[in-house]
């Protein structure tokens, strides 16, 4: 009795211990990890049906699972300043123990492995993106005139204008898209609004990205725009936005961003413009337009 007890409590406890699991994406680094004896998988495509099923089997018992992207050159650096062995499971679970905490990470929720890939990619990318652009803005410095802080006041910049955009929206839902264009590569970042009623909800995260590649842009003075999408029952989709200068900035006129959503990027052929979608001017964000570069 006391036996089949303590297995009864093992199993409870088993379902109450959170799980992560580093997952390889790609072909590319599947092909890598197999360098290693230990990595005893031959097939990418049996490695992810397995992982699924073990996914399934652990949300079944009710276990949380978290699924993070495992990179094999993070791995064998991390071993490096480690003085682990790359080629044992081991070195494997503390580095994806580590991943839990650093790394980009999705909860598994029973959705298709297809689904689950892109986003966790996209997430690596987002955390890239937010890593590289504060990165960027920290080496800034100080404004040799006044001595301020020339990233954070970019980036106080940037969350005002964020608000006046969000407070002259108009109601409904809201998609935001930042760009800024700059060696080595572009940097976009997204921001989801939903508003039902007036209760407005948006992820801290997306938004504290989003805040900092738009300051990363008026900082830098680099090309760049913004551009938003606002959704409502009943309403023709509005789009509109700017472009980016070193005091904040400039409206797009209504046939800019027509222009700019019905010409393919690649080819510059006109596409055919969407239906129920209103391409015009922005609202004004009732602000008076300070002076040019950094204002002391």
């Amino acid at each position: 009795m006391t036996h089949t007890d303590s297995r009864t409590m093992r199993r409870v406890l088993r379902r109450e211990i959170a799980g992560t699991i580093g997952l390889l994406t790609d072909e590319h680094d599947f092909r890598a990890m197999r360098r290693y004896r230990s990595f005893t998988f031959d097939d990418h495509a049996a490695y992810l049906k397995h992982v699924e099923g073990l996914l399934r089997t652990r949300a079944l018992q009710g276990s949380h699972t978290t699924v993070a992207l495992f990179d094999p050159e993070e791995y064998a650096e991390f071993c490096t300043q480690k003085g682990l062995d790359p080629d044992n499971p081991s070195s494997r679970t503390r580095f994806t123990a580590r991943l839990a905490v650093t790394g980009p990470t999705l909860p598994y929720e029973g959705q298709p492995l297809s689904d689950l890939l892109p986003a966790l990619v996209d997430e690596a990318v987002r955390q890239a993106t937010w890593e590289y652009a504060t990165a960027l803005l920290a080496r800034l410095g100080d404004c040799a005139s006044c001595g301020e802080d020339l990233g954070r006041a970019a980036f106080a910049r940037a969350s005002d204008l964020l608000v006046r955009i969000l407070d002259t929206a108009p109601l409904g839902n809201r998609h935001l898209v930042c760009s800024v264009t700059g060696p080595p590569e572009t940097l976009v970042a997204a921001l989801h609004v939903a508003d039902t009623d007036g209760d407005v909800k948006l992820d801290e995260t997306e938004a504290l990205e989003f805040t900092t590649v738009l300051a990363l842009g008026l900082a830098t003075e680099s090309p760049g725009g913004l551009v938003i999408r606002a959704s409502a029952p009943g309403n023709p989709d509005r789009v509109y936005g700017w472009r980016l200068r070193a005091y904040g900035l400039e409206p797009l006129t209504a046939g800019e961003v027509f222009d700019a959503y019905c010409t393919d990027v690649e080819s510059g052929d006109l596409i055919s413009p969407e239906s129920n979608v209103d391409y015009c001017e922005p609202p004004d964000l009732g602000e008076v337009k300070p002076a040019q570069g950094h204002n002391h």
